[in-house]
């Protein structure tokens, strides 16, 4: 937990500090697990010329991946209140429309039901529950306008609102994770870390490609691939954003979902891009 603190206490005395992921550690250690195995391990793991590095966060960006780690939580206990309720209701023989806003809505008359539809006790436990929910959605209301306060100071969180689907919450995300995205020399690899590639089991002059691989930053890869179904549900915007023949090409050979998923890796692509060369998105003609 305190690594990038150390990394930048070193770097501040004038050491090259480096952070590894232990997985990329683990198979450098031979016998039994001690300390000076483990020093001797990342040691020989940091010379290798393949090793993969973490790059050092800053305060500030520590700073805001707890505002998305604290909302990320707080919609979680949403959720969890929401099906409670609605699964007390369905014990209860009341079913409601899928969708936050319906069950808001429908709330009142239910609670308005006669008692033997709904007892007073489950009644007035909905009611708390119905509580729990609204000071949940006060607390994640006021994290998102702060984090969209702080993406508009930023200038690499601007340049990442112009790129098609993605908005303050992702666009900050984003800049939490990786900064500038040096730490990764192309787009592909930022979409790899992000799990958004197939994962391969090849042998011999076989390629095997599976389902994607999932491995890495798991809120980042959710919001991407919410970012490209808001793309693909919004049909009139494709050309504006220079993705119309790439999209009508691809659904022509993948299902929906697989399509989300191609898309949710070429907006990736293209948020590394616009971090790491410092230029908003623009749309080039084909």
């Amino acid at each position: 937990v305190g690594a990038h603190h150390l990394s930048r206490k070193l770097k501040a005395l004038g050491h090259d500090a480096r952070l590894m992921p232990a997985k990329y550690v683990r198979p450098y250690s031979k016998g039994q697990k001690n300390d000076f195995r483990d020093a001797e391990a990342i040691a020989e793991a940091v010379q290798r010329p393949t090793m993969k590095f973490v790059a050092t966060k800053t305060a500030e960006q520590l700073d805001l991946q707890a505002l998305h780690r604290v909302r990320e939580r707080l919609v979680s206990q949403r959720t969890g209140v929401v099906n409670q309720i609605r699964a007390f209701l369905l014990e209860r023989g009341v079913a409601v429309r899928q969708g936050l806003r319906f069950l808001r809505a429908e709330l009142p008359r239910i609670l308005a039901t006669p008692p033997d539809v709904l007892s007073l006790r489950m009644a007035r436990l909905i009611e708390d529950l119905a509580e729990d929910w609204r000071r949940l959605d006060e607390r994640i209301d006021h994290l998102s306008d702060e984090i969209t306060a702080l993406a508009r100071q930023d200038a690499g969180c601007e340049r990442l609102v112009s790129v098609p689907g993605i908005g303050p919450i992702i666009s900050s995300a984003v800049v939490a994770a990786i900064g500038n995205g040096d730490a990764f020399s192309k787009g592909r690899d930022f979409a790899a870390w992000l799990g958004l590639v197939p994962k391969q089991i090849s042998t011999g002059d076989r390629t095997i490609l599976g389902k994607i691989s999932k491995r890495g930053n798991r809120y980042l890869r959710v919001l991407f691939v919410q970012a490209a179904w808001v793309v693909l549900i919004k049909p009139q915007s494709w050309e504006r954003h220079g993705l119309k023949p790439w999209i009508e090409a691809a659904k022509k050979r993948l299902h929906r979902n697989v399509l989300a998923i191609a898309l949710a890796n070429k907006l990736a692509r293209i948020a590394w891009s616009v971090l790491a060369r410092g230029r908003s998105f623009e749309v080039r003609p084909a």
